[in-house]
């Protein structure tokens, strides 16, 4: 599957109308995620579903994509018309609209190889690991599963594994990943290798990579490279069972495949936007400054969002910004509701951009699909900034732009 784009249309409510239509959309969004969860293990994994998974990856049908030339700008209903949840966005030659895949697709990862980006994101359209590849960072193609066989320490029902990241180590790939522990509620992490950004990946292990059972299980591994030294950073799953969550860092041996010296903690969910827990932390570098993004409060409501804070070198100390969060659920027209679990990924300008999930608009009365979007990031004083979320139409990451 490749998505592409044109004409897109999202859901921009009709005067006069819009007020109201508009609130009742927020509240029907609200409603759907409060009672739409993981259950009691973790609040990162994908939504539950009561039907068989799907084969390939589900369209939606908000935004529907369409290819129109020359453009023009549709026009809104009149007076007397019923009202319409969408309308036609223009999006120009070099320009994009969010999302960027529009498909299920929790929970993204990026990494650039030779030109190619790939994507992995949390189980979904019957895939352990969904892959994608781009050139752009806007049109994306869906590969086949990039982990279609688990490790024997792994549960093996579908729906268990979740929040991947991958990193190119000496020809090597490298995904960390977490999955459930057979016959345990507990959540672990797992490391597996390629020979190809594609996968397949194997995880030959017999028993996961990090599993802080004594503090409710360990999830959404990222590694970091700096100086020729490699790091990881994850969450341990304290929410699960009314824990405190914390930000881990250990460093690991030069092959990714084992760990040196301890874990150490970084942050916790000790600000109140936080809630009862923060999670998939990215670790990134900028102008020889350390910037520690993570997602925070529970991801199936729109207070999910995402922070970061200020580190003085990759194993810490790290201090919470102020201005946190810096990139939050939008109600304006259209909506973007639980924006999180992000990356940040270079264009061939060196510009950095956020990849992150937000929960589809409810269609058919349904709020089950995270799609991914991508918003541009600045540094402005030492700091990140995120206009975002993004719904107009902005110029493409690639390009002469």
């Amino acid at each position: 599957m490749t998505t592409h784009r044109s004409h897109v249309k999202v859901p921009i409510l009709p005067e006069p109308v819009a007020t109201y239509g508009l609130r009742l959309l927020f509240m029907l969004a609200l409603a759907m995620l409060l009672t739409t969860g993981c259950g009691p293990q973790s609040n990162q994994q994908s939504a539950p579903s009561t039907t068989t998974a799907p084969t390939s990856a589900a369209t939606a049908t908000l935004p529907v994509q369409e290819v129109s030339t020359p453009p023009s700008v549709a026009s809104a209903p009149g007076p007397t018309s019923a009202p319409s949840l969408t309308t036609t966005v223009v999006v120009g030659q070099g320009e994009f609209v969010n999302p960027v895949i529009q498909s299920d697709f929790p929970d993204p990862g990026v990494i650039l190889v030779d030109g190619t980006y790939y994507a992995y994101a949390t189980n979904s359209a019957g895939k352990n690991i969904q892959v994608a590849k781009s050139s752009n960072l806007v049109d994306w193609t869906m590969l086949s599963d990039g982990l279609p066989v688990l490790p024997t320490w792994a549960a093996t029902e579908f729906g268990e594994v979740w929040a991947p990241e991958v990193i190119v180590l000496s020809n090597k790939y490298v995904m960390y990943y977490t999955a459930h522990l057979k016959d345990s509620g507990s959540q672990c992490l797992g490391v597996a290798t390629s020979d190809t950004p594609e996968g397949p990946f194997k995880d030959t292990n017999d028993k996961p990579f990090i599993c802080q059972l004594e503090a409710g299980g360990s999830i959404d591994a990222s590694p970091f490279l700096d100086a020729g030294k490699l790091y990881l950073y994850w969450k341990n799953d304290g929410n699960c069972c009314g824990g405190s969550t914390y930000i881990y860092e250990q460093e690991l041996a030069p092959d990714g495949l084992s760990l040196v010296g301890e874990p150490k903690q970084l942050l916790s969910n000790d600000i109140g936007w936080e809630g009862a827990v923060i999670e998939a932390p990215t670790m990134w570098k900028q102008s020889g400054s350390y910037y520690l993004f993570f997602s925070g409060n529970a991801y199936n409501t729109v207070n999910y969002a995402i922070g970061y804070a200020t580190c003085a070198s990759p194993t810490g100390p790290c201090t919470d910004a102020e201005e946190n969060p810096i990139l939050k659920s939008s109600i304006a027209r259209p909506p973007a509701i639980g924006p999180g679990h992000q990356a940040v990924v270079l264009d061939n300008k060196g510009r950095t951009w956020l990849v992150y999930h937000v929960w589809a608009v409810p269609s058919g009365g349904q709020l089950d699909r995270r799609f991914m979007w991508l918003d541009r990031i600045t540094w402005e004083d030492g700091k990140p900034h995120i206009k975002g979320p993004t719904t107009a139409p902005q110029p493409e990451p690639i390009g002469n732009n």
